[in-house]
């Protein structure tokens, strides 16, 4: 029982802090690349300054100026930003000990998948997630990431491998959860270790009365820029294990990929407003598109579903039955899955009016997606949710 308690709370406590490091880290990295686009050069600016933003806020105005790469002297007073995107991976990290890998044959395993031991499971998380950045590090260093559009294609198609890879490995929860990791990583990184290292050298030439490297500020904008482009799509991969019509049906990947297109076309959007360009509407029809896309893909229903037609309408006797031997044993007044100390979600299945109750939550998790039971880890067939879903059809 401790033990469920503890994991549960640290879960929690973990989640929070990390959602608070996150809309720090994002806010400010946001913030600082649309201040970056509205820059003006003026005549009258200091040497040295790119450009200048007036803004207004709380009730005053903000007058704000950027060198690139550093003013002619260290300035008395330097505030730096970092220990937001520390902290969101530090803490994101923890998490994923805590959900993914302490509990690998619930939500990081699908034995219908690939039967991995959860040990196995773990290393495999890990070491693709090491492996993914080192990469994406080496395209970086190598100056591949100069030709932005072929980088970006690139990348696109690296992630979108990666991600059939994984749902092929991986339950389809923790598949997206990787995928998610994984670009997440990549921005931290960024930040950990070249965009702040950089920092630091500038800081160093300016303290020892020499010019900085104007390349060293180049290359931290691009890693920015980067990190701005990957926002979007690893946010929306990061709350999909709420969503088991996302993460949990057939075409699993594909919607993967529609959002890491989407993510960066809308935050075009955005940037070009920042800019001061005529805004590209056009980002919108393409986002309504994906979003239909992901729609229909995502009504495809689980990865192995039934396609022959059921021998017999299906009753709410073969339902109770089917969930009473699948399901019961974790959502029940006194669960009997080791490890388990109360009803997941506080979702009761032990008794027929439980059951007719919850029976619309029952289709989205276990007949229109394979989200439950957790990894499959009972064993429930396509032909049983089949008939769940049938049921389900006839009954509305």
């Amino acid at each position: 029982m401790w033990g469920s308690i503890i994991s549960e709370w640290a879960s929690l406590l973990l989640r929070w802090l990390h959602v608070v490091a996150a809309i720090a880290w994002i806010g400010s990295s946001f913030y600082f690349i649309a201040l970056d686009l509205s820059l003006k050069p003026r005549r009258d600016l200091p040497d040295g300054v790119q450009g200048e933003a007036w803004q207004v806020h709380g009730g005053g105005f903000y007058r704000i100026m950027k060198y690139l790469v550093a003013p002619s002297q260290m300035p008395d007073e330097l505030t730096w930003f970092k220990w937001e995107a520390y902290t969101t991976w530090l803490s994101g990290f923890a998490l994923m000990v805590v959900v993914y890998y302490l509990e690998a044959d619930l939500f990081l395993v699908d034995k219908s998948i690939l039967d991995l031991t959860p040990f196995q499971a773990g290393l495999f998380s890990f070491f693709s997630l090491a492996l993914a950045w080192l990469l994406y590090e080496a395209a970086c260093r190598t100056g591949l990431a100069q030709r932005e559009l072929p980088f970006a294609i690139g990348g696109y198609l690296f992630l979108v491998a990666l991600t059939y890879a994984f749902t092929h490995v991986l339950s389809g929860r923790g598949a997206f959860n990787q995928i998610g990791a994984i670009i997440g990583t990549i921005m931290v990184a960024n930040v950990f270790a070249l965009i702040i290292p950089n920092q630091k050298t500038i800081v160093a030439a300016l303290i020892a009365g020499q010019a900085p490297d104007p390349k060293l500020g180049k290359a931290s904008k691009e890693r920015s820029v980067h990190n701005n482009y990957l926002t979007l799509p690893v946010v929306v991969l990061m709350i999909s294990n709420h969503y088991p019509l996302l993460y949990a049906t057939r075409f699993n990947w594909i919607i993967v990929a529609i959002i890491l297109a989407l993510g960066p076309v809308i935050r075009h959007f955005f940037n070009a407003r920042h800019a001061g360009r005529k805004s590209p509407w056009w980002v919108w029809g393409v986002a309504a598109v994906g979003v239909i896309a992901i729609l229909f893909l995502s009504a495809a229903g689980p990865r192995e579903a039934r396609t022959s037609a059921l021998s017999a309408q299906p009753t709410l006797a073969n339902v109770e039955e089917i969930v009473m031997s699948r399901c019961s044993m974790c959502h029940a007044t006194e669960p009997v899955w080791a490890g388990i100390v109360t009803a997941p979600k506080g979702i009761l299945l032990d008794a027929p009016e439980h059951i007719h109750r919850n029976i619309r939550l029952i289709g989205r998790v276990a007949a229109w997606s394979n989200a439950m039971p957790p990894g499959n880890i009972t064993d429930m067939t396509s032909e049983e949710r089949a008939i769940l879903a049938a049921y389900i059809e006839q009954a509305r």
